[in-house]
């Protein structure tokens, strides 16, 4: 029994990762939605950008650069805000995501 405890616990730490990497619902979580709307196109702003079908490697890289503070013009200040909630292995999955929705 204490076998099966110890194995189901396990398997939810090893489950977990997977989860959390899946693009929509990091999308919703990490608030992305929030100014970029729920599709990547009808933005809070009208000068914030609509990502949706973006090319993966320049969201990836604008997400890196905006995270590390080497991009730091326009409405990045904005993003900076929210960049700490991402790691770089999200940044891949949400940009691959991003990526795939219709423009």
């Amino acid at each position: 029994m204490k076998k099966a405890v110890v194995f189901a616990a396990l398997l939810g730490l090893v489950a977990t990762p997977a989860l959390a990497n899946d693009g929509a619902k990091l999308y919703a979580e990490k608030t992305c939605a929030a100014c970029h709307g729920p599709d990547g196109k009808k933005t809070l702003m009208p000068n914030y950008p609509k990502i949706a079908g973006q090319n993966a490697a320049y969201l990836e890289q604008q997400m890196l650069d905006i995270k590390s503070g080497k991009r730091n013009n326009g409405q990045s200040a904005a993003m900076k805000g929210v960049m700490h909630l991402v790691d770089e292995a999200q940044i891949k999955v949400l940009a691959d995501y991003i990526s795939k929705l219709a423009p």
